[in-house]
């Protein structure tokens, strides 16, 4: 009885896991314009991940506005796969995503939330044309 048990539950549990190794792996960069509030998603690819990892690279400094949360220009929110390790003076962590805030008129930065959801913003240098071309933001 308990090997027929054991048996059957063994697909299942297969089945579970392939599941979530599935789920995982879907994954979509979501872009907002902040002043039209609308949201659009696309598939992230490789080159996109490579350009990201790159400008995460560049932070050089931390944000220092009181509202870094511009009432024009674009938000986008990338996830990183596999996940990376960010080490600098301001945090050392592992980070699954980044969002890349891109102010109208004004240089982008990132917010990035460390292992325990606290946000850091940080500035970077602002050599995005890559990425901004790869996902079609107006520049």
């Amino acid at each position: 009885m308990i090997r027929k048990i054991l048996f059957s539950s063994i697909p299942i549990l297969f089945l579970f896991n392939l599941l979530i190794v599935s789920a995982q792996s879907i994954t979509e960069i979501e872009i907002l314009d902040i002043e039209k509030n609308k949201m659009i998603t696309i598939p992230t690819n490789p080159k996109i991940q490579l350009e990201t990892k790159k400008i995460i690279k560049e932070i050089d400094n931390i944000v220092k506005k009181f509202n870094p949360i511009p009432d024009k220009g674009y938000i986008v929110k990338i996830p990183l796969s596999p996940s990376l390790r960010l080490e600098n003076k301001w945090v050392n962590t592992l980070i699954d995503e980044v969002i890349i805030i891109i102010p109208e008129n004004e240089k982008p930065y990132l917010l990035i939330f460390d292992d325990e959801k606290k946000p850091h913003f940080f500035t970077i240098k602002p050599e995005m044309d890559g990425l901004l071309k790869t996902l079609d933001i107006p520049q």
